[in-house]
Formats: C-alpha cells, structure tokens, sequence
C-alpha cells in the first residue's frame, strides 16, 4: 500500500488517499473516495511507507479516471459556473449581506457546495431550500474567511511573489502578534498584513525557526557577562546569528554567536 497526495483543480486543495492495487505515478488523474464522496483529481506526490499518514486517512483511490471521466468532470465545472451566478442572483433577492465566491459540485453530483464569506451570522435556511429545489440535489453551504476569498482571487505579495495561498497552501493556520514581535518585525499593519488585510501567514512557518536560534541566544534587555564586564542586551538579530551588547562606557559591540565561546 503506499500514500497519493490528488489535487482537486476546482479548489486547488489537496488531500491524502490510500492506494491498495493501482500502478499509479504524478499527474495522473483518478477517481477517489472522500470526504464529499467521489471527487475527479489529479496525483501530485505519492508518498511510500509513512505510518503517521496511513494511520490517519480512512479514504482510498477508487479508479485511474477514463476519458469519459474527464469529460463528465469538466461538464460539472461548467455546471458548477452556472450554479454560481444562480445562487448569487438568489442571494441578492433575498437581500442576505453574504458574498458567494465559489461552487462546485462533487463528481457524481450528489452534492452541490457553495463557499462564502459573511461579516456576520448569516441565516441562509430559506435559501438551501431554495437551491435545492433548484439544482435537484444536496446542497451544503460553508462560511469561509476572507483568507480563502483572496486565495481564490490571488494576486502578489510583498515580497514580489505570487501569494503563498494561492500558490502552495492548502489551509490555513491561525497567525498572531506574538510571532511578528518573535521575528523582530516592525507592527505597522502595513508590514505584517497580506493582501487579505490579515497577518501575513509567512509569519506563521518562520516562526518555529526564529524560536530555535532563540534558544541559542541571550534575551533581549538581559545581563550577561563579555570580558569579566557585566552588559546588557540591546539588540537580538537571529539572522545573522548575532546580538549587540551596550558596554559600561556606552559603547556598543556586536557579537557574532559561534565566536563567543572565544570570549
């Protein structure tokens, strides 16, 4: 048995399944069982003996996708497109403050999912009611944070890249304060917000980093020993692996970490 991480092009989200008896291999389409029922994706990594992973995924590879698949895939996404404008013309009837930014359509179309995004508590009963007299089918419709809305509309960021949700994140972990202050990074909003106008969530998977080249280091404002002298810390600067002490005399000296045992 070995582990395939599929891509799923309607969302750009992927998934792990289980493969028991396909020849399989990167890019190849298939058929899969999970947690929306059967889906249309593409293999993107096959991953061999990870115990951790198997123990966790209850879903497995159904079939290597057929061309008639493939055509019934993209039938459903054209579907999906229609869907969309219909349940945005109904969401405006009902005067609901809610933006749908997606739909889809699982791939035997037994279950229609509409993604938005809402400021508020949004009583949307009448409107799957609505839908599913409409479409003939189970309708499920999910809140989503505007992280998810600008990984749908993609766009750069700062760094002069393509925004990390759109381009390789498949979900998103919370983000806080703390981990811009443990990186030394200036609060002002427009350096530490992305183009979602939330904390940037490069914040998040540097973190760990910063943390341990933190261990290493004294902390900012303490007293160490340099030279039989008693000085302070008053700069930490974990990427070049160094710090600045303020001496007695007010001078300041940088001292590189692997060189401090030398002194």
């Amino acid at each position: 048995m070995e582990i395939v991480e599929v891509m799923f092009d309607d969302s750009k989200k992927t998934a792990f399944f289980k493969n028991y008896k396909f020849n399989l291999k990167k890019n190849l389409t298939v058929i899969v069982d999970g947690d929306r029922g059967l889906q249309f994706g593409k293999i993107v990594n096959i991953i061999d003996n990870d115990v951790k992973l198997e123990e966790a995924i209850d879903y497995s590879i159904v079939r290597i996708s057929t061309k008639r698949d493939y055509l019934r895939h993209l039938n459903n996404l054209k579907d999906a497109d229609l869907a969309l404008s219909k349940c945005r013309e109904i969401v405006s009837d009902y005067g609901l403050s809610m933006s749908v930014i997606d739909a889809s359509y699982n791939f035997d179309c037994s279950q229609l999912l509409f993604r938005f995004v809402a400021d508020e508590r949004i009583d949307f009963r009448d409107l799957v009611k609505d839908l599913g007299s409409k479409f003939k089918t189970r309708i499920e419709l999910r809140q989503v944070g505007i992280r998810d809305k600008a990984k749908e509309i993609g766009g750069i960021g700062p760094c002069g890249r393509l925004l990390c949700c759109t381009s390789f994140l498949n979900s998103f972990d919370s983000v806080t304060i703390s981990m811009a202050k443990n990186q030394n990074v200036s609060l002002n909003p427009s350096k530490i917000n992305g183009v979602c106008g939330r904390l940037l969530c490069c914040l998040k998977y540097e973190n760990d980093v910063y943390s341990e080249y933190k261990k290493e280091m004294p902390k900012l404002n303490s007293k160490i020993d340099y030279n039989g002298e008693e000085v302070k810390v008053i700069s930490v600067d974990v990427l070049n692996n160094s710090y600045k002490v303020e001496l007695n005399d007010k001078s300041v000296v940088e001292i590189e970490l692997k060189d401090e045992s030398k002194k």
